[in-house]
């Protein structure tokens, strides 16, 4: 039987319920994702992995690599890093261990990092390569309850960036759950941390980080990534946050310079998407030698890399505060929650753009059910003015209504035959100002995600329709007009 509401190029779980991305490590042209899931819901959590080898829409699954062991009540989110090992590539994984006397955080090690993964006939098998090593960081005076841990190569002077890496940065939280400190550890093994202290800003931030009711105060998820600037030609820091307001995720970034333990703000906060659904961004490490491109970069300057990144996000509006047993997908086909596709970014003038993988076409073409749309077009921003895209399901009705009104793009899912999302206000991003406009929609499944401006604005939004997407039509009222367009959909 065909599940409707399951991506095929998009990760979920096989069964159970997706928490969140764990780490992303891509290897050549492999790439390995890391998640935590709970095989049972309620039942503690676990990582998984799964492989796509050659492109990031193929996935299948591998044998688990962690799970709860001794005194620990579950295991959630960190960080994978690759690391040389005695003439093999391995992995580094840092996770949280959440224990009844609170969290640390924990590494253990894949040996032989390789795209060959066991995939045992028991759901619960845990891989034999994954070798616990110690925890790294655990409670010291004046910081407790260690977690989320981001680990990135560091570099080899605070100064130069230029000169390349040398050992390795974490960035990670502390504290109670309501109100985190993110804090910063080095190591030059990755094995043994020195802790360096709590993360200070200089700038403005462009957010209000205090516990007061109604501001953005609670930070989950924390994670970092380079790019080079592709205007002043210098590398930044991009910083990512998950902020927790009133039950709702916002998730966005900072750009700036980290030194020692202070981040200096060169631009603040601008959310990373605008749906319904987007939280917990993560970022993705790399091999010696790989590139996005799937090329090999055979400079010894891995300060050459960051022209370009990948992240993932998680599907989901609402983060630790879902209840999956409401989800269709769950009570329907036994599965909860999806990772978007990775999205390609690079840095332009302080703003990052964000763009689907190469060969993403291609991909759509060779499903089952996804849909692909893209539009050249012009829309001025003048009182009815719009290019209105709808989404059917398989009746021929609206489900999912996306409009371009020249300065806004917003989706609506209250349109639909579904009482699910009657009432609620559709999620609204501003565009920038230009004389020619471009828009992006991807339909797979169950997951909307919307580009537009280039790669500014990106938006991601689920959306339940009764027996599928069947159909992407497109219209323009006022003094809107399509200048090209192209429809892919399953051959």
């Amino acid at each position: 039987m065909t599940e409707i509401h399951r991506p095929e190029l998009h990760i979920t779980p096989e069964r159970g319920v997706l928490d969140a991305p764990a780490g992303v490590l891509l290897d050549g042209n492999d790439w390995h994702v890391f998640y935590q899931y709970r095989p049972e819901v309620p039942g503690p959590a676990r990582w998984a992995h799964t492989i796509s080898q050659g492109d990031p829409f193929s996935w299948f699954e591998c044998d688990d690599v962690l799970a709860p062991v001794g005194g620990e009540l579950t295991i959630r989110a960190g960080s994978v890093v690759p690391i040389d090992g005695d003439g093999t590539q391995d992995a580094n994984l840092y996770f949280t261990s959440v224990t009844s006397a609170g969290t640390n955080i924990q590494l253990a090690k894949m040996n032989e990092l390789t795209a060959d993964c066991p995939l045992s006939e028991e759901h619960t098998a845990l891989n034999p390569a994954i070798n616990r090593v110690s925890a790294v960081l655990e409670n010291q005076e004046g910081f407790q309850r260690f977690r989320s841990p981001c680990v990135v190569p560091n570099w080899q002077t605070p100064v130069n960036r230029e000169a390349g890496h040398a050992g390795w940065l974490m960035l990670a939280l502390t504290g109670d759950a309501e109100t985190p400190t993110p804090v910063i550890a080095t190591s030059q093994d990755g094995q043994s941390w020195d802790f360096q202290g709590e993360l200070e800003f200089e700038g403005e931030l462009g957010l209000d980080l205090s516990p007061e009711e109604g501001q953005l105060s609670t930070i989950v998820a924390p994670r970092i990534l380079r790019l080079r600037d592709e205007v002043d030609g210098e590398i930044y820091d991009i910083l990512l946050l998950t902020l927790e307001r009133a039950g709702v995720d916002i998730s966005g970034y900072l750009v700036g310079t980290l030194r020692g333990t202070t981040y200096h703000v060169r631009s603040g906060f601008r959310r990373i998407d605008h749906g319904h659904d987007f939280t917990r961004p993560r970022n993705t490490n790399m091999t010696t030698g790989t590139t996005l491109r799937g090329s090999t970069n055979n400079s010894t300057n891995p300060a050459d890399y960051y022209t370009e990144a990948a992240l993932f996000g998680f599907i989901n509006g609402v983060g630790r505060h879902d209840d999956p047993t409401q989800h269709p997908s769950l009570t329907d086909e036994g599965w909860a929650n999806a990772l978007t596709l990775p999205r390609m970014i690079s840095l332009q003038d302080g703003l990052l753009y964000q763009t689907p993988p190469a060969g993403l076409p291609e991909a759509i073409s060779a499903s089952e059910r996804a849909h692909g749309y893209t539009v050249l077009c012009e829309v001025p921003a003048d009182e009815g003015s719009a290019l209105t895209v709808s989404l059917m399901d398989s009746n021929g009705k609206e489900t999912a209504r996306i409009t371009h009104s020249g300065d806004t793009l917003s989706i609506d899912r209250s349109v639909g035959p579904s009482d699910r999302y009657r009432g609620e206000a559709p999620a609204v991003a501003e565009l920038a100002d230009g004389d020619s406009d471009s828009l992006t929609i991807i339909v797979d499944g169950s997951t909307v995600e919307v580009f537009a401006d280039g790669g500014c604005v990106a938006m991601t939004s689920r959306v339940y329709f009764d027996g599928g997407c069947s159909a992407i039509e497109a219209k323009t009222t006022g003094h809107a007009k399509i200048e090209r367009d192209w429809h892919r959909s399953a051959s």
